[in-house]
């Protein structure tokens, strides 16, 4: 007996239970003798029999497979029929006879089914035969699928037939313009522009679009050329395939001719109702267009939802930028519709300039609230010195929160302007708190000893928020010539100041032990907040006399102090540190023991691995699980085996 006649007994048996399960071992064993077997059975009429014998086909593969599935093409069975297509579609290219054969059958459908199966091959072989049927064969849907699936095979050898085929009729051509976009061949542009005057505006419309597709810069003249014949439809697709090949910037080495022609279509493409049309219009007026394109666009983009059509918008703001300043956009900045108003004045930031700037500051004071927004937005980004008195007078006026941090930002930030100094430090008194603090950076960046001075005095207010931004200041201006005055903060009976006090001194302690000691002064301060505060900025401090310190605070009586402090130390790597760590693992808070051996862990070094071995003899699996990670760290990171 054969190796495997029990398993064709099996796949013959009529036991669907028997032939699914031989349908299976036949594939995974990839028997050959059982392909008739299975090929009977994709007939079946249970789908668990019809599965196991389509997966085991799939895998047998090979010319026996392909020679045994394809009679099943034939089957009056859909079901049969589609499995057999499936299976070809994949195993198909292993036997190119068989396929040609198919592919020459007096039964169109099986030609069809033969020109879709050689298009799932991924081989050059299939190209001949496919070029063959296209372009002889006597049924049309056959030379649809077989340009269909030169196209799905995507190879330039297909190419040639393809252009020839561009004479078929119009369903042919169809498949025949969707193929060559897949295939950006460049010997197909002319071919392809040639066939546009005879083409019925549905197939010319297709053929511009692959054109756009192919991408080719020679189709550009001929497409331009094609404008001024072309009904309005298929003129605004040609626009569209003209800006998509050349992609904006190249608009601009047209003829002067060709520009002002292009640009008048485009115009006309913005009415248009798709989308994408619409958009590569406003894309190509960006580098073509003019004084009336800055109108057109502005009215687009104006209609359009800001939360909804933001790329647009942009777009829009882009085109309107690559225009210039022009009247339509100024009047628009001036009096036009609040849409239009803010399209236009994000462009003019674009824009830049002195003269822009004027503009913007022209209509300032005219514009509802929204619309100044924008301007100052746009002025603090591309202002200049022609702007100081524009904001200066705005600080003196304005109410809005908005607008006052804006010129807030752009006089002390951006200018440093020291007319603007009574202004700024005037507004760390508005009710708004973030008014508040825009007004306090720009009396930091605006700096100068007299600014300096109005600080140091602020310093000594019964108001604590005064005190506050008066040590924040003065920390960040010039900690060292006002230590005394952060000394004094460091005592201070609000801890949110002692707490900017820290930070203010923390500066100084990688250089100066004095720093240092400033810090550890508040170590035992009654606020947890406080000695949080003073740990960490500890913990930053270069100097390694801060080692002790922080080992000290694995004392305080607040558990998120002890970790902040672990924290520290695990970063500093220090050594000193592992006896008090290890006296901590029996405390009751067990984030705090596992923080210990998270810290063992990142100290590393032999007494820190020592430590966390006897953890691995603990009962608390937590614990072990922990001290496993932190050996593992050890291990990899300090290289200690033992």
């Amino acid at each position: 007996m054969g190796d495997h006649d029990e398993l064709l007994r099996q796949l013959g048996s009529g036991d669907v239970e028997l032939e699914r399960e031989a349908a299976f071992a036949a594939g995974d064993k990839k028997v050959e003798e059982a392909v008739p077997h299975l090929a009977r059975l994709v007939q079946s009429q249970n789908l668990g029999v019809q599965e196991a014998a389509d997966r085991a086909l799939r895998r047998i593969g090979g010319p026996v497979v392909v020679r045994a599935v394809a009679p099943l093409l034939r089957s009056d069975d859909p079901p049969a029929r589609n499995i057999a297509m499936d299976v070809m579609r994949e195993v198909g290219g292993q036997d190119f006879p068989t396929l040609v054969a198919l592919l020459h059958d007096d039964d169109a459908d099986m030609r069809i089914f033969a020109s879709d199966i050689l298009g799932s091959t991924d081989s050059l072989m299939a190209v001949d035969p496919l070029c063959e049927a296209l372009l002889k064969d006597p049924e049309v849907n056959v030379r649809y699928q077989a340009a269909v699936s030169l196209g799905e095979l995507g190879k330039s050898e297909a190419a040639k037939c393809l252009n020839k085929a561009m004479n078929d009729e119009e369903w042919v051509q169809f498949a025949v313009i969707e193929a060559l976009a897949k295939i950006r061949d460049d010997s197909s542009v002319s071919a392809l522009v040639g066939a546009l005057s005879k083409s019925t505006d549905l197939v010319a419309s297709m053929i511009v679009d692959a054109l756009g597709e192919i991408g080719n810069v020679k189709a550009v003249a001929m497409l331009i050329k094609r404008l001024d014949e072309s009904p309005a439809a298929l003129r605004n697709k040609i626009c569209k395939a003209v800006v998509k090949i050349l992609g904006g910037k190249s608009l601009n080495l047209l003829s002067e001719n060709d520009r002002t022609k292009f640009q008048e279509y485009l115009l006309a493409a913005t009415s248009d109702e798709d989308q994408e049309i619409q958009d590569a219009a406003i894309l190509g007026l960006g580098y073509v267009g003019g004084e009336k394109a800055s109108g057109v666009v502005l009215g687009l983009a104006g209609s359009w939802d800001p939360d909804r059509d933001q790329d647009r918008i942009a777009l829009a703001v882009n085109t309107l930028a690559g225009i210039g300043l022009t009247p339509a956009l100024e009047e628009a900045i001036l009096t036009g519709p609040q849409p239009q108003a803010l399209v236009a004045v994000e462009a003019a930031e674009h824009i830049g300039g002195e003269s822009v700037s004027g503009v913007l500051m022209g209509a300032f004071w005219e514009r509802d609230r929204d619309v100044q927004r924008a301007i100052v937005t746009a002025l603090l980004t591309m202002g200049g010195a022609e702007a100081v008195d524009f904001f200066l007078d705005v600080l003196e006026r304005h109410e809005d929160g908005n607008v006052l941090k804006a010129a807030l930002t752009f006089l002390g930030q951006k200018m440093r302007e020291p007319r603007a100094a009574d202004l700024l430090f005037g507004l760390l008194h508005h009710p708004y708190d973030d008014v508040k603090e825009t007004a306090l950076d720009a009396c930091v960046a605006l700096g100068g000893q007299e600014m300096v001075e109005r600080f140091r005095v602020m310093a000594g207010s019964d108001d604590p928020l005064d005190r506050l931004m008066a040590i924040f200041a003065l920390g960040r201006m010039d900690p060292e010539a006002n230590l005394d005055t952060l000394k004094n903060a460091l005592e201070d009976e609000i801890p949110d100041i002692r707490k900017i006090a820290l930070e203010a001194v923390a500066s100084m302690c990688s250089t100066d032990l004095d720093g240092l000691e400033l810090l550890v002064s508040r170590l035992s301060d009654e606020s947890r907040e406080v000695r949080l505060a003073a740990v960490e900025q500890i913990g930053h401090c270069s100097l390694t006399e801060g080692n002790a310190y922080l080992i000290q605070a694995l004392d305080d009586p607040d558990d998120w102090v002890r970790i902040r402090a672990m924290e520290a130390l695990g970063m500093r790597m220090s050594a000193d540190a592992v006896p008090k760590l290890v006296s901590l693992l029996d405390s009751p808070n067990k984030l705090l023991a596992l923080r210990v051996i998270e810290t063992l862990g990142e100290i590393g070094g032999k007494a820190a691995f020592r430590e966390l071995l006897e953890i691995l003899n603990s009962e608390d699996q937590e614990l072990v699980e922990a001290a496993e990670t932190a050996i593992s760290r050890i291990q990899s990171e300090h290289g200690e085996d033992r």
